[in-house]
């Protein structure tokens, strides 16, 4: 009785009403889709990269708008199609920090400028992978095979380690995780993808056999999902924080509660891009 009188605590609760009210919102944007979706991720995504550069205590500085800009074009060439050129942008997105650096030298380190380039590619390129998912053939079905795998994970990995894990998956980095809960998470996600298979089959565009070939990448990104989760750990640990933010009660910030989505976006926009 222990294990579920831990499930009741207040802030398991307070977790419960954030989770639903953010499954709400997640149900509102994605089917509608389209440019309420892209307005959706993008403000997310800039509010995420507040809260990373934050940790660098460098939200404000002439490093952090040039990211915030490069954000913005980002989004702009995915709106207009444009990413096959976007590689010319990043190069110069790189040589205007170096130039923000040399001219404010030495106020700051080169750790901003590394912090500023890895934001942009950590929060709005590998998080907008849902709106891209969400644009593929039969993406209004594929799309939901992300939250599957990153909450619907996080929230077995939960359950089974709160009510049976005993052996610490990373006792340094996160000493609330169990082995035990990282397997359940990664079969949890992998059963919740062939129940989903099972009812969408047939509206999931160009993936053939997806009644094997569904629960086969939710385990994926499922596994990768918790290397997400891990990293962001690592990263508040680097830096002696608790949470990112107070956005979401119960959750933390942006980042916090989508630390798992940022890995497993990508991750499930290649794999069915390939497959």
């Amino acid at each position: 009785m222990s294990g579920i009188n831990k499930l009741m605590n207040k802030s398991f609760l307070e977790r419960a009403i954030s989770g639903i009210l953010l499954v709400i919102i997640a149900l509102v944007t994605i089917i509608s889709g389209g440019d309420i979706l892209f307005a959706t991720i993008f403000i997310i995504s800039m509010i995420g990269m507040f809260e990373f550069y934050r940790v660098f205590d460098m939200q404000k500085t002439p490093m952090a708008v040039i990211g915030y800009v490069a954000a913005v074009v980002w989004f702009a060439f995915l709106r207009f199609d444009m990413l096959e050129h976007i590689v010319p942008v990043f190069i110069g997105f790189l040589l205007l920090l170096m130039a923000s650096y040399v001219v404010t030298f030495p106020k700051y380190q080169i750790e901003s400028v590394i912090a500023a380039f890895f934001a942009l590619f950590y929060v709005p390129m590998m998080l907008s992978c849902v709106y891209r998912v969400r644009m593929l053939e039969g993406g209004a079905y594929l799309v939901w095979l992300i939250f599957l795998c990153s909450w619907g994970c996080d929230t077995c990995a939960y359950l089974v380690g709160v009510m049976f894990g005993k052996h610490k998956m990373a006792p340094i980095l996160s000493p609330k995780k169990s082995v035990e809960g990282g397997i359940g998470g990664v079969v949890g996600a992998a059963l919740l993808g062939l129940i989903y298979a099972c009812i969408f089959a047939d509206k999931m565009g160009a993936i053939t056999d997806a009644k094997v070939m569904v629960p086969v990448i939710c385990a994926v990104a499922a596994v990768i999902s918790q290397i997400g989760d891990l990293a962001a750990s690592g990263i508040k640990r680097n830096h002696e924080i608790k949470d990112y933010g107070k956005l979401i009660p119960g959750h933390g910030g942006i980042l916090d509660r989508f630390d798992s989505v940022i890995f497993t976006a990508p991750i499930i926009f290649y794999l069915i891009s390939y497959l």
